[in-house]
């Protein structure tokens, strides 16, 4: 039977992430889930923490039955913690930017990143998914996407309240990183829900910059724990689903949320 948790710890890894070296960076999260055994419920890391932002997506993708995913799931149920992140997956010929979410049960699920950053190509070496994924874990309802995601809020709506915690995992570049502040706060205040952005810092294998800004937001839009800058490190924040719950009662915008998703053509 799962169990029901009404306080949530979450930990997000922010990380610097080897350039195309799977092994490598493996044993990276390895050696943050020792130090984290214990002590957190769900680990988030990084989007294709596995790889980096990387576009050789036939060299790199694997199958859902694949080592990489394997180990990911050997790894939950050994730890006792669920993980998620993304990586490079590949499914019936096509090549996804794949989020997944495993928990210490065994249970899989995954999501396929909608949006692929046209700026980078992505769309050229990457399929784009179609389904959101709303994840039942211990009596929160989880909601994942990836990076370039955040900028679509119609994609993140969050119908009814359909969902507690939205996941963003990314590799977002410090440029734009005003960018990412606001909208991980916008994304929280307009669903209110808790929001937990994933980034990581270094410099990848196209030059280009990440200082970070992992951070989690609550339903008000608020930092309640935000990454130091171009540091290696991990944030862990514990979250109350009754908190949640009665902010919502207290406030219930949601019931006037609008109903239309996608605007008719004119």
């Amino acid at each position: 039977m799962a169990l029901f948790t009404n306080r949530m710890r979450v930990s997000i890894l922010q990380t610097d992430i080897a350039w195309e070296d799977k092994r490598k960076n493996l044993q990276h999260l390895r050696n943050k889930l020792e130090e984290l055994r214990g002590k957190t419920d769900i680990v988030i890391a990084p989007e294709m923490f596995s790889t980096g932002f990387t576009m050789n997506s036939r060299k790199f993708a694997e199958p859902v039955d694949g080592n990489t995913i394997t180990i990911l799931r050997d790894w939950a149920a050994t730890y006792q913690m669920a993980l998620t992140g993304s990586y490079i997956a590949s499914d019936q010929g096509y090549y996804y930017n794949r989020a997944f979410f495993l928990t210490p049960d065994g249970d899989t699920f995954y999501y396929d990143k909608k949006h692929l950053f046209r700026m980078g190509n992505e769309a050229a070496h990457f399929s784009a998914g179609n389904n959101k994924a709303i994840v039942s874990y211990r009596g929160w309802n989880i909601c994942m996407l990836v990076c370039y995601d955040i900028r679509f809020p119609v994609w993140s709506r969050n119908v009814d309240n359909g969902y507690d915690l939205l996941i963003y995992v990314a590799n977002w570049p410090s440029p734009r990183r005003h960018v990412w502040d606001t909208l991980l706060a916008a994304r929280a205040i307009e669903n209110m829900s808790y929001v937990c952005g994933a980034n990581r810092v270094g410099t990848d294998g196209n030059k280009l910059s990440y200082n970070g800004g992992s951070a989690i937001y609550s339903p008000k839009g608020k930092a309640i724990t935000v990454a130091p800058d171009n540091e290696e490190c991990t944030i862990t924040t514990e979250l109350s689903l009754d908190e949640l719950k009665n902010f919502r009662e207290k406030f219930p915008v949601w019931i006037d949320a609008d109903r239309i998703e996608l605007l008719p053509n004119e």
